[in-house]
């Protein structure tokens, strides 16, 4: 099979049925073999009912519905797991990204050779309370990740199949795949300008303020599980051992010199009027429970199976 179109939707009702004629019509005009996975998330509208009846007419169109709203991160992980396609393209149920896009993202996969390609949109027609945040984001992902990309959340983006299937996305790291993607080694990342065209139905289903501050807690939580979800005792147990060793040498110091005040003759004052005593046996608790927190992260990080396990209520056309 060449293309699955994975797209994750959450009471997108009204926009399927003219989503999935746009992507067939393309699919069909450039004989790609094709499947398109909609997963929804959990819906309260009458998001599945069209998905059933959508899929009736058209074997090609494959349905996922969660048994609750779990999130895009969630519902694209699934969509990988289920994909068939030598490549995979990503996009928004709401008809903002445009599949006259697919064959160019195709043939930068499969052509010249590119293991993602992100969509840019770089005219948007989204309102500032989005686009100013996004734009801080994206900065703080190039900085962080070093990836040359302005627009790391844009829905529309294209994967060898290899790397979906090599990678993991759960909580709200659907935004950073493409830091995953190259954390896992597949570093030939391109670009591409797309389309964004403007909400035809409904509203956004991805906003405030809590949006973006689970963001930046994710790029946080990528950074550190990408360097050292396998190793944290490296990272904790470092810095333990640090901090437990100056809290050391500021106790043995007091001491030593105490032990000296005495053998000349002289009075020594306690070592508890000191506050490099309280320093001292602060740092050396602090560095223990570094080196505590190293060993549990170690032993939570080999026995965290289910992490990503969803409860799907119902599957169309996929075995």
């Amino acid at each position: 099979m060449n293309i699955s179109v994975i797209i994750p939707l959450y009471n997108e009702a009204e926009s399927l049925k003219e989503l999935t004629d746009s992507i067939s019509v393309v699919m069909k005009s450039n004989n790609f073999s094709y499947e398109i996975i909609l997963v929804d998330d959990g819906s309260n509208d009458n998001s599945w009912d069209t998905i059933s009846e959508l899929s009736k007419n058209n074997s090609d169109i494959k349905g996922i519905k969660f048994r609750r709203n779990y999130g895009k991160s969630a519902a694209l992980n699934v969509g990988f797991h289920d994909s068939q396609g030598d490549v995979v393209i990503t996009m928004d149920a709401d008809l903002q990204d445009s599949p006259d896009e697919i064959p160019e993202l195709y043939g930068m996969i499969k052509e010249r050779g590119f293991d993602l390609v992100s969509g840019w949109k770089k005219k948007r027609y989204d309102p500032l309370s989005k686009t100013i945040p996004t734009k801080f984001f994206n900065w703080a992902t190039r900085k962080t990740s070093g990836i040359k990309l302005h627009d790391f959340n844009c829905g529309l983006k294209a994967y060898k199949s290899d790397v979906i299937k090599s990678i993991e996305v759960y909580g709200e790291m659907h935004r950073y795949i493409p830091v995953i993607a190259k954390w896992a080694g597949f570093i030939n990342i391109g670009e591409k300008i797309v389309v964004h065209n403007k909400r035809k139905y409904g509203k956004t289903k991805f906003g405030g303020i809590s949006r973006f501050i689970n963001g930046f807690l994710d790029l946080m939580t990528i950074s550190f599980v990408s360097r050292f979800g396998k190793r944290p005792m490296h990272l904790f147990g470092l810095l333990g051992t640090i901090i437990f060793i100056l809290g050391f040498i500021f106790a043995a110091w007091l001491g030593i010199e105490k032990i000296m005040i005495v053998t000349n003759g002289g009075i020594a004052p306690r070592v508890t009027t000191s506050p490099y005593f309280y320093i001292a046996l602060t740092s050396m608790i602090i560095g223990t429970q570094l080196f505590l927190a190293g060993f549990l992260a170690e032993l939570i990080s080999r026995n965290s199976a289910d992490r990503n396990k969803y409860l799907i209520q119902k599957k169309i056309n996929i075995e």
